[in-house]
Parts: structure tokens; C-alpha cells; sequence
């Protein structure tokens, strides 16, 4: 969830500039306005739009794809969905709500390549400042909210390992091949994390 450092080009360098705060209000905007989306030029332009802001702030096609790339491993749930939609609403409406999915993973990750991390916590901790007075912890929740977003990529990387593990021992239609393994590296990094967590007083 590091930035990238901000390219030589004056519009990349003012996406990086931007504050935290403001980039996450925009992503909120974004998708309440993604919603009102239902036709597919509507969807297109959004499409568009992304992949211009994309090339706005120095990053290129690589750098999109690696930010939807997880998405590959929930097919056989975007696909049901989209089955549903044919079936309800018709096969325009159901590449709608896909590719609107699809728009607002990569909108996020725009956010987490060109907005440092500290940013990124501290612009949560300001906003749920105000719960303090009902006795929340406002670092604690912005810390929580974080890691689960950085959890995302690290778990979508580790499975693509073990899908490129499983196919290099011919057992690609294998579930449970599959399945075992990325269940157990997902413990090992909860547990490390965890680790992690209590060895700055963090576990209480």
C-alpha cells in the first residue's frame, strides 16, 4: 500500500500531492456516483476515466491490471452474480454491475499507489476523531481498517504462489490442492502479523 514515487510529470505529480483525506472523500464520491451508473455508455466513460487518471499520474496499464488482477480469483462469485443479473435484468445490466465492480477496485488502488501509508492512517484517524466520546479508539480502528487493506493484495499474492505451485504439479483442477495451501498461508501470515502486533503492545 506504499505510494510510488511521484514520475517526472506535472500531473503525476499533483495526484501525489493530493492529500489522503481528500483522495479517500473523492473515492467515496466516486462510488455513491458509480451507482447511479446503468448504461453502458455511462459504464465506459467511468472505464475511461479510470484508465485516464491512471495515465494522469505516470502509471500505466501494468500497474492497473496489477491493481484488479485479484479479482481473477473470485470469478466463479462475479460470474453467479452476473448470472443472477442476466437472468433478472437482462445481459446489459448485468455487464454494468461487473464492470462497475471491476472500476471501483481499480479507483481504490489508485488511491493506495500514489498515497503513503502514514497518510492513509493518519487521514482515519482524523476522521473517526469524533468517536472518541462514545469510547472508541480512533488509532486502533484506523489501524484495523489498514491492515485490511493491505491484507488484499498480500493474500491475493499468495495466491497466485499457489495457484503457479499447483500448476507447475499438473493439478490445476485440483480444489483442494488449492484450496489447503492457501488457507494455511493465510494462518502463517495472521499469525506473524499477530506476532508482529504484540511486539509493539498492540495485542490487548
Amino acid at each position: 500500500m506504499a505510494a510510488l514515487a511521484p514520475p517526472a510529470t506535472t500531473g503525476a505529480a499533483v495526484l501525489h500531492r493530493i492529500g489522503a483525506g481528500p483522495k479517500l472523500l473523492g473515492l467515496c464520491a466516486c462510488s455513491v456516483a458509480l451507482l447511479a451508473v446503468r448504461s453502458p455508455a455511462g459504464i465506459a466513460a467511468a472505464v475511461a476515466g479510470v484508465a485516464a487518471l491512471y495515465a494522469l499520474a505516470g502509471l500505466g496499464p501494468r500497474a492497473l491490471w496489477s491493481q484488479v488482477r485479484p479479482l481473477r480469483w473470485f470469478v466463479p462469485a462475479v460470474a453467479a452474480v452476473a448470472a443472477v443479473q442476466w437472468w433478472l435484468v437482462g445481459p446489459l445490466a448485468a455487464g454494468v454491475l461487473t464492470t462497475r465492480l471491476v472500476v471501483l477496485v481499480a479507483l481504490a488502488g489508485l488511491v493506495t499507489l500514489t498515497t503513503a501509508t502514514t497518510a492513509v492512517l493518519g487521514a482515519l484517524e482524523r476522521a473517526l476523531g469524533p468517536s472518541r466520546r462514545v469510547g472508541a479508539d480512533p488509532e486502533r480502528a484506523a489501524l484495523v481498517l489498514a491492515l485490511a487493506v493491505r491484507t488484499v493484495p498480500v493474500l491475493g499474492a499468495l495466491a497466485t504462489r499457489v495457484r503457479e505451485a499447483q500448476r507447475a504439479r499438473g493439478r490445476e483442477r485440483d480444489l483442494r490442492a488449492f484450496a489447503v495451501p492457501l488457507v494455511v498461508g493465510a494462518l502463517r501470515q495472521a499469525d506473524a502479523l499477530g506476532e508482529a502486533l504484540r511486539a509493539r503492545g498492540l495485542d490487548d
